[in-house]
């Protein structure tokens, strides 16, 4: 399952769920001639019992049947961490980052039998800048739903952008769509558009070999209901492509989107104009059953168990996530701080030559791929990399500015520890702090949330609304003691409590997210992480097969009170 909803009913899509032969080759530098084990997709090689610790490349195989000559897409939504993918045993193309999606098309391709190979890489080592041993665990394989797409025609829609705008006079929608010809000629196209019950004309466009052209419309849209918490409604968004002398539509794609607008006026966040306080979790995509490959149920899982306890956010903590759970997000009505791939980077490894190019790629890949879900209200960067010197902040800059001019309809922010030493608040649109007062130190937190707020408005994040990132403290799952030492779920509860009941009782806060949702695998090393008993950090508010523990009654007490409810969405 690649959405939660039929994104083509032309386009002919075949999902490649299911057994993949697979092989592990270290040190090879060619596709293996056996292949010695199965591996579900998508799934993680870590769930098989030869392969709990393994850190290298896998070669990933499938064979595939192809019905009429033509060209075929071929599309991943997450390879850990780097992929190699090849197509009848030839190169077919390379992606880095496990956590963006990813396409490969394949022109002229005969009908007959064929083989898909992907070799999947989770290792360390000098390509990669982002994916490195970490206070999360790196995965191998692929972890995210893949798929087939067999095109009709060299000219496909590629991608669907839509932005809601509010005014006076109603809704309207900024619709831009990507239409791209793989051919070798120029081919003339008209698009025509269906939303919200109105049939709506894209116009015509020429699309030279090897180009990707846009085309932008606004429209009104009466009588809309906004998507909000409350109420996320959802609406779908069709485009049918028609090429030169033929009647019938050759190529589709169908987006689910939601009438909402964010902004960051007078200190507070606004969703539609009422202001609105973030109470919720940071989550990393682990599981004890499954690793990073979380299947749907357990997604629901997730978002129920956060819903129940009265939450209203999730931040992606520290990628991009599945699209599944932001689709389930969007249906639930809970809002998203989506981030990208790069967590307590020093200077010295943003220095790394690679640095700039992957972040670069992850943020356009995470923006032009999630942009159509309403339940995404933050785009966020760099969580606890060197914004407190002169050479991050410009690193900052760039990529703060990359996305504010592919998205300008979302408030940016970035998660920092650095305090009072914080160069980049000026940068971003709401100034959000990591923070764990009562774990890593004895502060009260209701003075270090007030520090906090001083801190952001004399370096440059004066009037904008501010977010507790941040906060927790390790509770391990049957550690119950009267003595309430560090460690045991007493002390846990009580050091959310404190944290909580300073947060809710301060006005100028628009945001608290605890750390985290559920305790996570972590990477085996060295240093600091030897401080992860278990390779797990432990700080979660349910364990990894998500059983509660104490603290969660308590956040239930503060963030849903007396009752608590999930929310369904509607389609209309």
């Amino acid at each position: 399952m690649l959405r939660l909803f039929r994104t083509n009913e032309i386009r002919d899509v075949q999902e490649l769920e299911g057994d993949w032969d697979f092989q592990p080759i270290n040190g090879a530098r060619e596709l293996p001639s056996h292949y010695e084990y199965r591996m579900p997709v998508p799934g993680c090689w870590e769930m098989h019992p030869r392969f709990a610790t393994y850190q290298g490349k896998g070669v990933y195989r499938r064979i595939v049947e192809i019905s009429q000559k033509g060209a075929i897409r071929l599309v991943f939504k997450g390879v850990c961490h780097t992929a190699d993918v090849f197509f009848d045993g030839v190169p077919a193309g390379r992606h880095y980052n496990a956590y963006t999606p990813f396409a490969v098309v394949i022109p002229d391709v005969e009908p007959g039998t064929h083989e898909i190979a992907v070799i999947a890489d989770n290792s360390f080592g000098e390509s990669s800048a982002l994916h490195v041993p970490n206070d999360y665990y790196t995965y191998g394989g692929l972890i995210r739903p893949a798929a087939m797409e067999l095109l009709q025609e060299e000219l496909f829609i590629e991608r669907i952008a839509f932005t809601p705008i509010r005014s006076a006079e109603g809704w309207q929608g900024a619709i831009s769509l990507y239409v791209r010809n793989i051919g070798r000629r120029a081919r003339q196209a008209r698009l025509q558009l269906s939303l919200a019950g109105r049939d709506i004309d894209g116009g015509g466009v020429s699309v030279k070999p090897g180009e990707t052209v846009e085309i932008s419309i606004t429209e009104s849209f009466q009588g809309v209901n906004p998507w909000s918490a409350d109420n996320p409604t959802l609406y779908m968004l069709k485009a049918l492509l028609y090429v030169e002398g033929q009647d019938a539509p050759v190529d589709d794609l169908i987006e689910r989107v939601g009438f909402r607008t964010v902004t960051t006026e007078n200190g507070r966040i606004q969703v539609n104009g009422e202001d609105v306080v973030l109470k919720g979790f940071n989550r990393h995509e682990d599981h004890a059953l499954a690793g990073a490959a979380i299947p749907y149920p357990l997604m629901v899982h997730d978002l129920e168990l956060m819903l129940d306890m009265g939450a209203n956010t999730v931040r992606t903590s520290h990628y991009p996530n599945d699209e599944r759970f932001l689709d389930l997000c969007d249906e639930r009505g809970l809002f998203v701080w989506e981030e990208n791939h790069a967590r307590g980077l020093s200077l010295e490894q943003m220095k790394h030559p690679l640095f700039a190019k992957q972040c670069e790629d992850c943020n356009r890949e995470m923006v032009e791929n999630h942009f159509n879900h309403p339940s995404i209200i933050i785009w966020a960067i760099l969580n606890e990399c060197a914004s407190d010197t002169p050479e991050g902040r410009e690193m900052y800059r760039t990529q703060l500015e990359q996305i504010r001019a592919m998205d300008s309809s979302r408030p940016l922010s970035f998660a920092t520890h650095h305090r009072d030493r914080e160069l980049c608040f000026d940068l971003a649109d709401i100034v959000s702090f990591n923070l764990y007062p009562l774990w890593y130190g004895d502060e009260d937190p209701l003075e270090l949330v007030k520090q906090a707020r001083h801190w952001a408005d004399q370096a440059g994040g004066l009037g904008k609304p501010m977010i507790m990132s941040e906060f927790g403290g390790d509770g391990y799952y049957g550690y119950r003691d009267p003595s309430r030492v560090k460690g045991t779920e007493e002390r846990h509860a009580d050091i959310i409590e404190r944290n909580l009941a300073a947060y809710t009782s301060v006005p100028f806060l628009s945001g608290m997210l605890i750390w985290q949702f559920c305790d996570c695998r972590v990477t085996e090393g060295t240093g600091w992480l030897l401080t992860r008993a278990g390779t797990q950090n432990s700080k979660g508010i349910v364990d990894r097969y998500r059983r509660p523990k104490l603290a969660y009654s308590v956040v239930k007490e503060y963030f849903a009170g007396r009752e608590s409810q999930g929310c369904q969405g509607t389609l209309e």
